[in-house]
């Protein structure tokens, strides 16, 4: 019989003991959530070890639990691979049930290739390091191992027409990516559908957007700007940014139409014409 028992990484044990001390305190996540200033959904999420306070939220956890700075010292051996506005986001993805990802003039990060993503961290510095750009493209990599088994999250891909259009690295890479994208619909490993031109104005033209959902918790959104992002677990928000994800997706081409103008636009990579 399968387990539906999550492993017990670090994290989760940070969050099991903070979930024994609240406990012990005599505190509701409510309750301990008033005094740390966040949404009770927040401290939920710590307790399940889907995320992780910032240093100032395990500075007042302490306080509200009288632990004289234990999970405060904790949290500094949970480093992250990923950038601080990011770090969440990928601890959340690996234990998600259903991830919907929209992508607006760029592919996915789940999604891309090594030559890719080099192109995009590229992109990012005037002055980057070779080794700090390969560091990157290996922890993106990894994340995007949760797309290798049948039994990983349900993974619906909704793509601008623009994203596949703008050739980051090169025809070639473009050409590989595109065909990437196109193998993992074919496999039904994504549920693959592109808002096309033609559609003109649609739901998400400005931003990317991120959902997850999980089997034991409230779903959550995440958005991204220039050097930042935001999760968002604001129940009436997270249910705008699906409803906005609706609305788009009925603007899409069907699966098998999407998939058809991928091949076709990798078709005009490899043959040089675009």
């Amino acid at each position: 019989m399968t387990s539906h028992h999550r492993p017990r990484t670090a994290r989760v044990k940070y969050g099991e003991e903070l979930r024994l001390r609240r406990t012990a305190a005599g505190l509701t996540q409510e309750a301990l959530s008033e005094q740390i200033v966040c949404s009770p959904t927040l401290i939920s999420h710590f307790e399940a070890g889907r995320r992780l306070p910032n240093p100032d939220d395990a500075q007042r956890i302490d306080r509200a639990l009288s632990t004289d700075g234990f999970f405060a010292r904790w949290l500094e051996d949970l480093d992250t691979k990923f950038a601080e506005h990011f770090a969440a986001v990928a601890e959340l993805e690996q234990q998600a049930t259903d991830i919907r990802q929209y992508g607006a003039s760029l592919i996915p990060g789940l999604l891309q290739t090594n030559d890719y993503a080099r192109a995009v961290f590229k992109a990012h510095s005037p002055n980057f390091l070779a080794d700090e750009v390969d560091s990157l493209i290996v922890n993106r990599a990894a994340r995007a191992r949760i797309l290798d088994n049948s039994l990983s999250p349900t993974a619906w891909t909704l793509l601008d027409e623009a994203a596949l259009r703008r050739p980051v690295g090169g025809p070639q890479v473009m050409a590989e990516q595109l065909r990437k994208i196109a193998g993992l619909a074919d496999s039904g490993r994504i549920r693959l559908h592109v808002v096309p031109f033609s559609v003109g104005a649609h739901a998400l033209m400005e931003s990317m957007l991120y959902l997850l959902s999980f089997s034991d918790a409230a779903p959550v959104a995440y958005v991204e700007g220039l050097h930042t992002g935001k999760l968002i677990d604001d129940p009436t928000v997270v249910e705008s940014c699906k409803t906005a994800y609706a609305l788009a997706l009925s603007d899409a081409a069907p699966h098998h139409e999407s998939l058809a103008l991928v091949r076709v636009i990798a078709e005009e990579y490899e043959n040089g014409e675009r």
